[in-house]
């Protein structure tokens, strides 16, 4: 007989599909193990204990029979934050879709610690009411470390001179006034703005004043630089632009 590992892990389940007539396969980001597969027998009835802990971005400790590399079985859940300002507005879950899809890729590359803190603090803010565009491109920025393509954010890319006017993706970060050339050239503000967010602690942020132009500069940079270096195509992203779009 094999002995079954009971473990108690924390994660949010990022996906869900049918399995048989009554159960359900999740995909849970966890704390310390990954993206792990858990089989919830019955959620699908009605009176199932499971059924309300077995649904898309539930954030929960969750007590599961585990299989390393396996499918394992979800024995019971306790709610962590049931994010319910998240799960009744559509741009809110836009973006919590796209950033769980980007950091299930992202772990794919790195195993990591700082990627689930992180993706975590970006839920929870986005979840207090912080701009959801902003914290988004805060994560964004920050995964580009573990993808192994950063952007050149401390002197230009070019020369190395710390005097820069400008960013851009197309040359990898920022770029002083001689080699600014035919580069769109930002608000100095976005320059400041962009560096202070690259390395401030989500978990942290308490205030968040940034002006419609600063922000789409700053978003139009990141969605920029993650289609030319990053060779992630995420469809979650495609729908969240037609949501902001419509908004």
């Amino acid at each position: 007989m094999i002995d079954l590992e009971i473990k108690t892990i924390e994660g949010v389940i990022i996906g869900e599909k049918p399995f048989g007539e009554t159960s359900k396969i999740l995909n849970i980001i966890t704390k310390n193990n990954g993206v792990i597969g858990v089989l919830s027998k019955g959620a699908k009835r009605l009176k199932s204990p499971l059924r309300s802990v077995s649904e898309r971005f539930t954030y929960a400790s969750f007590e599961i029979s585990y299989k390393e590399d396996k499918l394992s079985t979800l024995i019971s859940a306790d709610i962590i934050n049931p994010l319910n300002n998240i799960k009744k507005n559509i741009e809110k879950l836009s973006y919590i879709n796209f950033i769980s899809e980007l950091t299930n890729q992202v772990l794919k590359q790195s195993e990591n610690k700082l990627i689930y803190d992180s993706y975590i603090a970006c839920i929870l803010k986005i979840e207090e009411g912080y701009d959801p565009m902003v914290i988004t491109n805060i994560l964004e920025l920050k995964y580009l470390d573990f993808l192994g393509v950063r952007p050149e954010l401390d002197s230009c890319v070019i020369c190395g001179a710390k005097k820069v006017v400008t960013l851009s993706a197309d040359k990898g970060g920022l770029l002083c006034k001689n080699h600014v050339l035919d580069s769109y050239v930002t608000n100095i503000k976005t320059i400041k703005i962009i560096r202070m967010l690259k390395y401030v602690d989500i978990s942290k942020i308490s205030k968040l004043n940034i002006s419609d132009g600063i922000k789409k500069e700053i978003n139009d940079f990141v969605n920029d630089y993650y289609d030319r270096y990053t060779g992630l195509y995420l469809k979650s992203k495609d729908f969240l632009k037609n949501i902001v779009k419509i908004k």
